[in-house]
């Protein structure tokens, strides 16, 4: 388990890469707020790194709205096949008690 970072660092860590996101796609904090429906105190605190904490439908509000939703896959993955799970459609074919004639 990667411990590196407390809560409120990565927190942190993420208002400030959303800045330069928003930024570089050449909107204000008004302009994100209309169109994520976040207020702007909220974006403002969370760029800056004041806010104690963020709810999960604000960030994803606000991934969405600067083209970074997409990326959520990388955050939590699927969990890979196991090699023990059955193979899907496949009959089960059953060896043993056979009559012999």
């Amino acid at each position: 388990m990667n411990t590196r970072y407390s809560d409120s660092e990565i927190i942190q860590i993420l208002g400030e890469r959303l800045r330069k996101y928003r930024i570089a796609l050449g909107l204000t904090q008004a302009e994100l707020s209309a169109k994520a429906g976040v207020s702007k105190m909220t974006i403002h605190k969370f760029e800056s790194g004041t806010a104690g904490n963020i709810s999960m439908q604000t960030l994803l509000s606000l991934l969405r709205y600067t083209g970074l939703l997409g990326n959520f896959e990388t955050l939590i993955p699927d969990v890979p096949a196991s090699p023990y799970s059955p193979i899907p459609n496949r009959k089960r074919v059953r060896h043993g008690n056979k009559i012999q004639q």
